[in-house]
């Protein structure tokens, strides 16, 4: 049986190849290697259901006009057996496929019978993923980048679980360096301006809410006890009292954005059980690194970075590569896992080289670490930009932007556009309970499947298991519907490859529309049984895979709207 259009392309593919071995045993064409060739899925139905350049990228090697290789493979192919009725050559030699009437029946039933499987593949192979996403700065809330990590990273983890990929989830907690200790100074400076010294706030400080929130918190619960220490103990001991509490915020705020992390891994980890000191010496082991007016440099221009690196500075500081550095030797040496995935912002462009690089040094396959980059969002309301003020902190937060828009709106909205482009977040767009509103048109097709079975059902009518050669599928809207639904693995394979959740997304969308077309021209209600159970049959394929891929996005599957 064939039901996927995968399926079916290997199919083509199968009867070109056996067919073209026939004609050279007949001497119709020549031993040669066969070159590569594509199917196709021709836009004009009237060209077939896939259509094969074989013929055209043989002509050179065959020394034979494409339409004559054309004949010989169409007079060899045997296609009984497989899902095909016909074969038909046209233009200068393309190779048309036409698939039976059973097909149709078949993809119906094979996602009813696969129900929450169907779509699922193993391209993965049970590989083991890492995917590291949002790991804002535990210094403050997070902002509405962090919201389109998050909802971009959690997808992605499931599309590729969907794959057949073994996949976990991490937020990396950057406790250690330059934030942390602009944190405390921060932190410490309002803390003393709460018991009346007169210090100004750094231009480059933190200057948010938060941190007097902070300061207030530990003052009420310390009093001025703190005001006599040493400014290390006194910083040390804010940064212990409101870092804890910042870091279960931004757990609190993802679970509420639907996303659970297997690991949080703290960046003090690494320099505590001795892994930066660890990677320092094995990329001194490597021959990569070099002196230089008292620091120590990495020769990464070698390994295709445009600049090399400083990893201890003359001061005996390690930079902040160094530690992140360990961090990608811990999650593909120490940690075995196959592939790693970092969401990064756009301004990490030339992270990218450099990670490489420094793990080519230490002998890993650095092929092995991929990044999704993301670009920047803009918040509009009423066709103007919202504007934003991180110095202020007066900045929309994740927390803040689920206060005023439903949940499923966040999390499919970032979803809608690949990554590495712009992305203008309609908020008002976001809560329209119309057509418009790219998820609330998703959730009305999946309410309105539930509602006409349910009203079949109070008629008397159930959906019955018929078997294949009992779906009768004519109509067009009814076999482009199909062609969706059984498109479905071949987009799964494709979002997982190019590791883009956005893919589940615009086929919802698509798959939405289908069904609405399907729905306007095909009426249900007073029809034979035959036509009545087929579509029948097909609203509960559509069923199954609309609250699939809402449940990989995490956005509700609503019965009734």
């Amino acid at each position: 049986m064939i039901n996927t259009i995968a399926q079916a392309k290997n199919d083509v593919k199968e009867i070109v190849m056996n067919a073209i071995g026939r004609a050279v045993a007949e001497g119709k064409l020549p031993a040669e290697p066969i070159p590569a060739f594509a199917i196709e899925i021709p836009n004009d139905k009237s060209h077939g259901d896939f259509s094969c350049n074989a013929a055209l990228v043989s002509a050179k090697a065959f020394k034979q006009s494409p339409k004559s290789i054309a004949e010989a493979i169409k007079g060899n192919a045997i296609l009984e057996g497989s899902a095909f009725e016909k074969i038909e050559v046209a233009g200068p030699g393309f190779l048309n496929f036409f698939v039976g009437k059973a097909w149709f029946a078949e993809t119906v039933n094979a996602v009813i019978g696969e129900n929450e499987n169907y779509g699922k593949t193993n391209d993965g192979k049970g590989k083991r993923v890492l995917v590291e996403f949002v790991s804002a700065n535990p210094t403050g809330p997070m902002h509405i980048g962090n919201a389109r990590g998050g909802a971009i990273g959690d997808c992605l983890a499931s599309l590729l679980e969907y794959a057949g990929y073994y996949v976990e989830r991490e937020f990396y907690v950057n406790d250690a360096g330059n934030q942390i200790n602009k944190f405390a100074l921060s932190l410490d400076l309002r803390y003393r301006q709460h018991f009346g010294d007169n210090v100004e706030m750094p231009e480059d400080s933190y200057h948010g809410q938060d941190i007097i929130d902070h300061a207030e918190g530990f003052a009420k619960l310390y009093g001025d006890i703190y005001m006599n220490k040493t400014e290390e103990e006194r910083r040390k001991a804010l940064v212990d009292y409101a870092l804890p509490i910042n870091i279960k915020g931004l757990e609190n705020d993802l679970l509420k954005y639907r996303i659970r992390y297997n690991t949080w891994f703290r960046e003090s980890t690494l320099h505590n059980d001795g892994s930066v000191k660890e990677i320092i010496e094995l990329l001194k082991k490597s021959g990569y690194t070099y002196e230089q007016e008292g620091a120590l440099w990495f020769r990464s221009t070698e390994l295709g970075d445009d600049k090399d690196r400083v990893l201890i500075r003359a001061n005996g500081v390690p930079t902040y590569s160094v530690p992140d550095i360990a961090y990608h030797y811990n999650k593909l040496m120490k940690r075995s896992f196959d592939i790693a995935i970092d969401i990064l912002g756009a301004d990490h462009h030339g992270y990218i080289p450099r990670m490489r690089a420094a793990l080519t040094a230490l002998s890993v396959d650095s092929s092995r670490l991929e990044v999704v980059i993301m670009q920047m969002v803009r918040l509009v309301r009423n066709g103007e930009t919202v504007k934003l003020s991180k110095r202020s902190g007066k900045a929309i937060t994740l927390a803040t932007l689920l206060d005023e828009i439903p949940m499923d709106a966040a999390r499919f909205f970032f979803n809608l556009r690949d990554a590495n482009t712009h992305f203008d977040f309609d908020l008002d767009l976001a809560v329209e309970e119309s057509s418009k509103n790219p998820v609330y048109y998703v959730q009305y097709a999946h309410a309105r499947i539930c509602r006409i079975l349910e009203k079949q059902k109070e008629e008397g009518v159930e959906c019955k298991r018929f078997a294949d050669n009992r779906l009768v599928y004519t109509e067009s809207a009814e076999i482009e519907l199909i062609r969706h639904l059984a498109s479905l693995p071949e987009i799964i394979s494709e979002g997982a490859k190019e590791l883009n959740p956005s893919v589940i997304t615009k086929y919802l969308i698509e798959l939405a529309q289908h069904f609405h077309k399907f729905y306007d021209s095909c009426p249900i209600k007073g029809m034979e049984e035959t036509v009545l159970q087929s579509r029948l049959s097909l609203c509960t394929a559509a069923k199954i895979v609309l609250k699939n891929l809402l449940d990989l996005l995490k956005v509700e599957a609503p019965e009734k709207m």
